[in-house]
């Protein structure tokens, strides 16, 4: 049973993290760093658990070290600041238009983010009346080249870095229509990037197909992309301008202002093949 918020404790209860939260305040509070003996007098901690909790979180990046003896807050927090920030700004844009793009096909609609060599799905708009099973829940996660999405940031990359990225990952396969060569990444990238979206051929999930637009920032910088999934029989060529139109949509809530409508029509795709 979910815990309403009175349910939640006012404190948290280990005491370590409660610690933490102490240091992370005392940093908070200024824009200089600060010294070990300040931060350990602030705290009311003894200054040998004030140096050892703050060099763990030195380790994590959350706290920086200037110089010895002196600490102020680390830029992991502003990295996670921002990934949540952009996911707050984008999921807002995308929750309307996304469930009129699931009115219209039907079909779960995904909002999907990437994170590192993975994409996470932040956002979804479905009905039982699909008749496709969603597998991967809101927070799920799923490698970059076996994802239509995934795709669309790997095609935003340079091949330096999409060829670092097989070698990191393997190019690990789920089904046998997975993309487990670099050269046929390469072609399916070329694609995408000639198209202005991208395709799963049951790569991650058999019987279940794909197709996805870029969602820009006003920056012009791919932040997301929108997905159609559908049974692989049912996925219909004719929502792909839809498709486009609304990924366009909330592009331009996002203030982005030149659109992202592909420059040529994408070929449509009779069989499901890894290739495609």
């Amino acid at each position: 049973m979910r815990k309403n918020q009175s349910d939640v404790p006012a404190v948290p209860v280990i005491q370590v993290i409660e610690r933490m939260f102490s240091l992370i305040d005392v940093l908070a509070s200024r824009e200089e760093a600060i010294s070990l003996k300040e931060i350990s007098e602030k705290t009311g901690l003894h200054p040998s658990t004030t140096h050892r909790i703050l060099n763990d979180l030195a380790v994590g990046r959350f706290v920086d070290r200037p110089e010895a003896g002196s600490y102020r807050l680390g830029m992991r927090l502003l990295e996670l600041g921002n990934l949540v920030k952009g996911r707050l700004n984008v999921r807002d844009a995308a929750l309307g238009p996304m469930r009129e793009l699931h009115k219209l096909t039907q079909q779960p609609v995904n909002l999907s983010m990437r994170q590192g060599d993975e994409i996470v799905y932040i956002e979804r708009s479905y009905s039982e009346r699909s008749g496709m099973q969603v597998v991967r829940a809101i927070g799920g996660r799923a490698a970059l080249h076996l994802t239509s999405t995934g795709k669309l940031f790997l095609a935003a990359d340079d091949p330096a870095r999409v060829r670092s990225y097989a070698t990191r990952t393997g190019l690990a396969g789920h089904t046998r229509n997975s993309i487990t060569q670099l050269p046929a990444l390469e072609r399916e990238l070329s694609k995408a990037r000639q198209y202005g979206i991208a395709r799963d051929n049951e790569e991650l999930e058999l019987g279940v197909r794909c197709m996805a637009a870029g969602i820009y920032d006003d920056q012009g910088k791919l932040v997301a992309g929108l997905s159609i999934s559908a049974p692989a029989d049912r996925l219909d060529e004719g929502w792909l301008p839809k498709l486009q139109a609304t990924a366009n949509e909330i592009s331009g809530a996002l203030g982005f202002k030149d659109g992202v409508a592909a420059a040529t029509p994408a070929p449509t795709t009779s069989t499901p093949s890894a290739s495609v």
